[in-house]
């Protein structure tokens, strides 16, 4: 975080500041700076922290106060009053208090880089992009990071953290170097998106995808949409609300902006198209062409002018669904000055878009590839996987489907799982594993649709799906492993793919 004084930091969150008995070389505990990471886990904390102790669902993080002090918290930040050494600040609400902090500190380092040049005489203010959808948040902000990195200190959220929490917290490890700032936005309900933009104020807002994750806490589709519109209805005209153009229920989302509109996609009315995409073994590629001039301010991209621009886009990574991924990733990094072809290369050091998602696995059974697409699940990205499994897929080689349940889909659970079960004897799947009672509907569905006698196949535990495929596994066998993170198959995709890390 960047350094503040104790005052400082009261005055952001609206709390009251309670010095603390910790000897300092300041007269008031108010005029104490502090610049160490903020945390909310106290395993973290180190020397010069500051520490905010939240209500959780399972524990209290006033009960770690004690442990974060001796680890060094230099600050403590708690909805009560505790027993601590360190200076605290009593707040209202401790979410609350977090939010306004990350806020206050991006706020400052916008206004900071202001008048920022780069080495050419460029400006160079602090940019900020919110990244949200049903699937694809990740893997486009970890491509958007792999892109912005050659151009400037860039910070981005480690893993998934994208929620109430772990989104503010990845706010505040900017400084004042910092170049660019990737915020991923989650949400499990209609409101916190918007929260979460308040808090960013991004320059650029990404709406990916409205699908049927999370459906079951948000109340349905249309909630969903939503929820996801939140990203772009509070952008001010001086933004850019850049949508997926081929999502229906995303292109609507340009009614309901003040912000330039910016489109992606394969359609043919999308300033940044998408054409050629072809999926192997070894990854993904197709050709993304930009607009012939800037779409909107003419500065957003340094004046680019002149006829159209393309760049093929060659990816480490498989399924085609990346392409969409990528190609919001290089239109925002366009956006911003860099060359579609500068994009691209940085993409081509991908060699997967993270842990646990179509990670390809061959150190298993000799002949037998895995892919590991196991961390979550909905149904738009599991049919994306089956699809990407069909397509890869050699003369001679078996597909073998194994498939958990799809979390939080609430009353469209059954029919959704139908679906999937439905399309994986459609798209000629070999060999169908289903693993966990969640998941029946899928075995169900297959059995029904194929007449199966023996192709589909459900094992109600982990470990006895572990023995089985073993056993049923042989060379030439390319082994799709996909669930939501509750079903826990993505461990047993390590253990088929010999993955022992």
């Amino acid at each position: 975080m960047i350094a503040l004084t104790l005052a400082e930091i009261a005055t952001a969150v609206g709390g009251e500041l309670i010095g603390g008995a910790q000897a300092t070389d300041v007269a008031e505990p108010g005029d104490l700076v502090v610049e160490g990471s903020v945390e909310t886990d106290s395993r973290l904390v180190r020397p010069g922290s500051v520490f905010f102790a939240l209500p959780g669902e399972v524990t209290d993080g006033r009960r770690f106060v004690s442990a974060a002090t001796e680890a060094g918290a230099a600050l403590v930040i708690t909805p009560e009053r505790v027993e601590t050494t360190a200076p605290q600040i009593v707040v209202a609400g401790g979410y609350a208090a977090l939010a306004a902090l990350a806020h206050e500190v991006v706020t400052r380092v916008r206004m900071a880089s202001a008048d920022r040049v780069d080495a050419e005489g460029r400006p160079a203010p602090l940019k900020v992009v919110g990244i949200t959808g049903s699937n694809g948040k990740t893997s486009t902000k970890n491509m958007l990071r792999t892109i912005l990195e050659q151009h400037g200190e860039t910070v981005a959220p480690q893993g998934s953290f994208n929620n109430h929490v772990g989104a503010p917290i990845s706010m505040l490890r900017v400084t004042y170097d910092t170049r660019f700032l990737v915020v991923e936005m989650g949400a499990s309900g209609v409101g916190h998106i918007a929260a979460l933009v308040r808090i960013a104020e991004p320059d650029v807002g990404v709406v990916l995808k409205v699908g049927l994750a999370h459906a079951g806490e948000f109340g349905g589709i249309e909630a969903t949409q939503r929820a996801k519109s939140e990203m772009v209805t509070d952008l001010p005209a001086s933004a850019t609300a850049l949508l997926n153009v081929d999502d229906d229920r995303v292109a609507s989302m340009r009614d309901l902006t003040a912000a330039q509109v910016v489109g992606f996609g394969t359609s043919a009315d999308a300033d940044y198209r998408i054409t050629g995409i072809e999926t192997d073994r070894s990854g993904t590629r197709f050709t993304l062409t930009a607009p012939p001039v800037p779409v909107g301010d003419p500065s957003a991209d340094g004046g680019r002018t002149g006829g159209p621009d393309h760049v093929d886009v060659r990816l480490a990574i498989l399924g085609e669904h990346h392409a969409m991924n990528a190609a919001a990733a290089l239109t925002v990094a366009h956006r911003w000055g860099v060359p579609l072809a500068d994009g691209a290369a940085a993409l081509a050091s991908m060699t997967r878009a993270e842990r646990w998602r179509m990670e390809l696995l061959q150190g298993g059974p000799e002949g037998v590839t895995v892919i590991n697409d196991a961390y979550n699940a909905s149904p738009d990205s599991t049919a994306a996987a089956l699809r990407t499994l069909a397509q890869i897929v050699r003369p001679g080689e078996r597909t073998v489907a194994v498939l958990g349940e799809m979390a939080e889909l609430g009353e469209f659970s059954t029919e959704e799982h139908d679906r999937i079960g439905r399309l994986v004897v459609r798209l000629g799947i070999g060999q169908l594993v289903v693993v966990g009672r969640g998941a029946m509907p899928i075995h169900q569905a297959a059995t029904l649709e194929g007449s199966w006698d023996g192709e589909s196949v459900f094992i109600e535990d982990v470990d006895d799906a572990v023995r089985s495929l073993q056993d049923m596994l042989r060379p030439g066998d390319v082994v799709l492993v996909k669930s939501s993170k509750s079903a826990e198959l993505r461990f047993l995709g390590d253990r088929l793919g010999g993955v022992t890390e």
